[in-house]
């Protein structure tokens, strides 16, 4: 990948910095509610509240489930270099949350019929990690 993206001149790909414990009180089954208020910055745990709601039906309350990890995610990405595109590759667990959330903003944006938003959440997926996007569907 890294000589794909030298051949094309585009920017390094970006790899936010790991952080474990809200991944892993996710992985052991803490609640995704307790986590994001004991962690706010973490894209995966509102990128997981976000998929429960949308599960249950609750469509606008994933939307904003989703875009608070989304933000948070784009938070962390600009504090890691990101310069507004380029390669978040999925394949750096620690992108995941972001990812996540980015994908649940697309879906959840495309239930309520935003569509312009859900295009537009879809494409950034797409172009930040193809496999994120083959990955979440």
């Amino acid at each position: 990948m890294t000589i794909h993206e030298n051949l094309l001149g585009g920017p390094p790909p970006t790899h936010l910095p790991d952080d474990p414990e809200p991944r892993e009180l996710l992985a052991n089954g803490s609640a995704p509610a307790e986590v994001a208020a004991k962690y706010p910055t973490s894209s995966l745990a509102w990128a997981q509240l976000a998929d429960e709601a949308f599960e249950r039906g609750s469509v606008v309350e994933s939307y904003a489930y989703a875009r608070t990890g989304y933000h948070r995610g784009l938070d962390a990405l600009r504090r890691s270099g990101w310069k507004g595109h380029g390669p978040v590759p999925w394949e750096h667990e620690p992108n995941r949350g972001f990812l996540r959330a980015l994908h649940a903003l697309a879906r959840a944006a495309g239930a309520i019929g935003e569509q312009d938003e859900h295009e537009r959440c879809t494409q950034f997926l797409k172009d930040s990690s193809p496999t994120a996007a083959q990955t979440l569907g």
